[in-house]
């Protein structure tokens, strides 16, 4: 065996050694997705439910709607790559790539069509398989997660300094592996005592791992570099959001105004809105029942949609 397989070996052991945790109903699977050893969690059954974590999270994200929604939905619930339990490469840490993650994950799970919520990263995700698969996406649920139609304003550059986090996690490791992460579940969480001191510690042990701290590293650099410049360039100007869209946001998300999420314009044909009060940038965490119950609601729902030009405005 050679020394680069003896230390892909030890990589791979490294990034097993936590323990998941536990919860009833869950079933826990490594799946190989074009290379990339993909942890999901799965609960329930019925038509196939993608939810997509942000970070600092993972699957535990949404500890609190997997038990309601597996009652009615096969619920999916993957670890986006370089988090959680899933691996963390060099490389890939771009939202068109972690979609294709994701897309390779639900072929090998036999999934075809699939309502799916995501939240912050795996928001961006989301709204990506949405425009590059409308056939197989039944229904979109963003939770505080930016629009892919935003468009440069004063408005917007003004908002963009409420996103410092970003410029820190991109300097690198000192500040990606504790700080930053620590800071986040503690500032970005309105309602404080949603957010335990086991889950916090939960979220926060992955950072131990040098090639998760890495990847977060390459996210936001990414993001610095790439992702940002070509959103505000009009990346997807020319796209029509067609899936049934529901944006969801807390009132109190210090890091994404309201209007940033519900930016739309004419670009959706199918959307609507609903504010969060008195919940932060996690309402899965600060409000789950009434996330479930709008997700029950809309996956169900046949009332005719909101009109996109007049999103909900910033408090």
């Amino acid at each position: 065996m050679t020394v680069l397989e003896h230390g892909a070996i030890a990589r791979e052991q490294a990034m097993t050694a936590r323990d998941l945790p536990h919860l009833a109903g869950v079933e826990h699977r490594f799946l190989d997705v074009g290379g990339l050893r993909t942890h999901v969690a799965l609960a329930g059954s019925g038509e196939p439910l993608l939810l997509l974590h942000g970070w600092p999270q993972h699957w535990w994200q949404w500890r609190h709607l997997i038990g309601p929604l597996a009652q009615r939905f096969r619920v999916i619930c993957p670890d986006l790559r370089g988090l959680g339990w899933t691996d963390a490469p060099p490389t890939g840490y771009r939202p068109d790539v972690m979609a294709d993650d994701i897309t390779g994950l639900l072929d090998q799970l036999g999934v075809d069509r699939f309502h799916a919520i995501g939240h912050d990263w795996g928001g961006l995700v989301g709204y990506l398989l949405a425009l590059r698969f409308p056939e197989r996406m039944r229904h979109y649920i963003a939770i505080n997660t930016v629009s892919p139609f935003l468009r440069p304003s004063p408005r917007v550059l003004a908002d963009s300094l409420r996103l410092w986090h970003i410029a820190a996690n991109a300097t690198g490791p000192r500040l990606a592996a504790h700080a930053i992460p620590a800071w986040a579940l503690d500032h970005w969480t309105h309602r404080t005592e949603a957010m335990t001191a086991a889950d916090r510690a939960l979220f926060l042990d992955q950072f131990e791992e040098p090639a998760r701290v890495e990847a977060t590293v390459s996210y936001y650099r990414n993001l610095i570099a790439r992702e940002i410049p070509s959103l505000l360039a009009g990346r997807y100007r020319w796209s029509r959001l067609r899936v049934p869209t529901m944006v969801l946001v807390g009132s109190r998300d210090p890091l994404l105004p309201v209007t940033a999420a519900c930016d739309f314009g004419s670009l959706a044909t199918d959307i609507r809105f609903e504010v969060f009060e008195d919940a932060g940038h996690f309402p899965a965490t600060e409000q789950p029942e009434r996330v479930a119950e709008s997700a029950m609601e809309f996956f169900g729902q046949k009332s005719p949609p909101s009109n996109p030009s007049n999103p909900p405005k910033s408090p």
